[in-house]
């Protein structure tokens, strides 16, 4: 019986992997193959695709735009969600528990498609439409309560009595933060500043509603208009494009996990 149940185990293992590694592997084939299809097959080797991406006007422009917005977005949320998770760690104020779950509710239930009329309204009202600047505002508004309520664990892992160290030697409280907790709390922030641009990386929703000129729209949303002239989905530049679009990603992971392995440290406190 222990014997039936294990090969029924690793059965489904097997199955669940193969589930998961069929798309990564079209990933890795279709962008190779000459006549690409959504089955996952030996493909016709060529490197035709790659230069039919070059040939596009936004192809390479949408990677480089997806930069700015995910980079923009990643440095507003580390700095403020810093900054706000350090208050909050460390003032006690009534009711800031409260706050802190109140702000992580609302943004989940709250989301880009429920907000997506008064957004729009609201950045065309400042002059922000059409501008990079107008959409890492918008992300970055959707991630502080998250990153405000992961970095203040962190922040409350610091001890104190690093602080009043630092305090006796004539430390204001900049220079605290600068030269004692930020260290202490980089797995943290690290954490957070890879998650953000994951989560902005692949975001469609807010660029496609705020950005008009298809020279500034992210990959995400580029891809969106790769069609033959006959109106099918063009395989040949989504999957190469697809396979460009993903290594950014990887290589931000590969470097963090170098750097810092994912060890972090702290848990949620009541």
């Amino acid at each position: 019986m222990k014997f039936a149940r294990r090969i029924i185990f690793t059965t489904v293992l097997a199955v669940v992997g193969v589930f998961f590694a069929l798309p990564l592997t079209w990933l890795i084939l279709a962008p190779f193959d000459g006549h690409p299809t959504m089955a996952v097959k030996w493909p016709r080797w060529t490197l035709s695709n790659f230069r039919r991406l070059l040939d596009n006007p936004y192809a390479m422009g949408s990677i480089r735009n997806s930069l700015i917005i995910a980079l923009g977005t990643m440095a507003v949320v580390v700095v403020l969600g810093t900054l706000a998770s350090y208050a909050l760690s460390r003032v006690r104020i009534p009711g800031r528990d409260g706050l802190l779950y109140g702000m992580l509710l609302l943004s989940s239930i709250v989301t880009g498609t429920a907000a997506m009329v008064p957004t729009f309204q609201l950045m065309n009202a400042i002059g922000l439409i059409n501008t990079h600047t107008g959409v890492i505002l918008v992300l970055a508004g959707g991630l502080l309560p998250t990153v405000v309520f992961i970095l203040k664990d962190f922040m409350d892992s610091v001890p104190k009595s690093y602080e009043e160290s630092a305090r006796l030697c004539g430390a204001g409280p900049g220079r605290i933060l600068a030269d004692v907790v930020i260290p202490v709390a980089r797995p943290g922030i690290a954490f957070v500043a890879i998650w953000a641009v994951v989560q902005v990386w692949g975001n469609f929703l807010v660029p496609y509603l705020l950005l008009r000129d298809p020279g500034s729209q992210p990959a995400a949303v580029v891809m969106y208009t790769f069609y033959t002239e006959s109106g099918q989905a063009d395989l040949r530049l989504i999957s190469v494009f697809a396979l460009v679009f993903a290594v950014p990603v990887l290589l931000i992971y590969f470097f963090v996990n170098r750097r810092f392995g994912f060890r972090f440290y702290g848990g949620i406190k009541s």
